[in-house]
């Protein structure tokens, strides 16, 4: 006689109720201090609540220069002290608007009315997403964008990230006959998994998604498959886990320390790095996805310095008691704040849209012996705006003949942005379609935004009037 067995039933709604009942309250405060705009959220708790914050702050481009998290128990509480880019307060009542209805009580709805307002840093999810991770080595990415465009792929958006040799990719695509919609022929799918595999050379490097709604945010994939491939095993940070060791302030490398409060049950962590914008968002990434709840944290920027402290414990409530656990931790936060650190010059691209550009693009750019260290493409209607960071094979800075071969290669206007001797940025423009701004910056020291930036902001803008 076949055993019957009874489980009991679980509303799926019932994990939200808490929520339902009561609500995230949003206040943004503007009359408080004279230099900032402060967010306020009081909201039950839940796992992950402080990255999904995080993220929506850091997804409209808005620096946060101090924060005070408080999640202990079933509550949290959370203050943001913002400003834009150009460090203002923020007045476009839009904006706070469409804030307070990310973090409020229509979160679910709010995200995706943020995408849609905010299209030009966001991506549709109507696409097939392509994610890849492998060994670096130079003209990678442009081998893979033409193999894509051989397959008649149509590229939306991709983003690339390369650190300690490893690099990872996401890719969104369309189907290059009916640009707009996803790939949906099982065959064309693994032709295009199988042929860059063998480009990445890898395996299993390749994974070939359908478009999903509420997927991972991009940036934060991209932390994870840095984190799989194991790009922080090689981080050496022996000499950086010493809070001493970082003492001076012209210190560029990011420090972190690790103790044990017993008597609060759960470890602090300390971090010291260089300030820059996303900083935020790197080290709860990487906290969050090694499965540590943070209690408390607060975080603030002293000039060019930040200092980050958390309170996390293990989700069963353990703390961090081995060794091992805590050279593990520190690696990987140390690699989460370095992946994204700008290493070359940036050449900036805004032009019309076409199949191959990016693989175009990457040609020119690997014909004239440059390394891509990290990129960014989306595109928007008939535009496509993108960012390079390029280095040559010495890794040294380039020289201004090889930017004149390359303005003259991809075409258009070339805004290039020079450091003159006194330390300013000197722009020269030369006029014609198609816009291309280079700007030398190994490193950004300073989280404010560059003349490059600005003129950045002014290109998305311009792009989104043209559509």
């Amino acid at each position: 006689m076949m055993e019957i067995a009874y489980k009991p039933y679980i509303d799926a709604n019932y994990e939200s109720l808490i929520e339902r009942i009561y609500p995230p309250r949003v206040c943004i405060d503007n009359e408080t201090y004279q230099d900032c705009t402060l967010v306020k959220v009081d909201s039950a708790n839940k796992d992950g609540i402080l990255l999904e914050m995080v993220q929506v702050l850091t997804d409209l481009d808005l620096v946060i220069s101090k924060s005070y998290i408080s999640s202990d128990g079933r509550w949290f509480m959370d203050v943001f002290h913002v400003t834009d880019q150009l460090r203002n307060k923020l007045t476009d009542e839009g904006l706070i608007h469409y804030i307070q209805q990310a973090l409020g009580a229509t979160r679910n709805e709010g995200l995706q009315r943020v995408a849609d307002r905010f299209k030009s840093r966001h991506v549709s999810t109507e696409h097939t997403i392509l994610e890849m991770s492998g060994m670096d080595r130079p003209g990678l990415l442009s081998e893979i964008s033409a193999v894509l465009a051989e397959l008649d792929c149509h590229i939306a958006a991709a983003e690339a990230w390369t650190h300690n040799g490893r690099t990872a990719c996401v890719i969104y695509v369309d189907d290059g006959a009916n640009i707009g919609r996803p790939i949906v022929d099982p065959n064309h799918l693994t032709r295009i998994e199988v042929q860059l595999e063998n480009v990445v050379d890898e395996r299993p490097s390749v994974r070939v998604t359908d478009p999903v709604v509420g997927r991972t945010h991009t940036e934060r994939r991209l932390h994870q498959l840095m984190f799989v491939g194991g790009d922080y095993q090689r981080c050496g940070c022996s000499c950086r886990q010493e809070e001493q060791a970082c003492s001076s302030q012209e210190c560029d490398e990011p420090h972190v320390s690790i103790e044990g409060w017993k008597g609060k049950g759960c470890s602090v962590v300390n971090i010291k790095s260089r300030d820059r914008p996303k900083l935020l968002f790197d080290t709860v990434c990487a906290i969050t996805d090694m499965d540590y709840v943070v209690s408390h944290a607060a975080l603030r920027s002293e000039g060019i310095m930040a200092n980050q402290e958390y309170f996390i414990r293990h989700k069963d409530g353990c703390t961090l008691n081995e060794e091992s656990e805590k050279r593990m931790l520190t690696k990987s936060l140390i690699s989460a704040i370095e992946r994204r650190l700008s290493h070359g010059l940036r050449v900036d691209v805004s032009t019309h849209n076409r199949k191959g550009l990016l693989s175009e693009v990457t040609r020119v750019l690997r014909e004239n012996g440059l390394s891509i260290t990290r990129a960014e493409i989306r595109t928007r209607g008939n535009r496509a705006i993108g960012s390079f960071y390029v280095m040559d094979a010495a890794g040294e800075e380039i020289d201004p003949g090889t930017l004149e071969l390359i303005r003259k290669e991809i075409g258009g206007s070339v805004l290039m942005i020079n450091k003159s001797s006194s330390g300013r940025s000197t722009p020269r423009l030369l006029s014609a379609s198609s816009t291309i701004s280079m700007s030398g910056s190994i490193k950004d020291h300073k989280p404010r935004l560059s003349l490059g930036g600005l003129i950045w902001l002014k290109l998305e803008r311009l792009s989104g009037n043209l559509q």
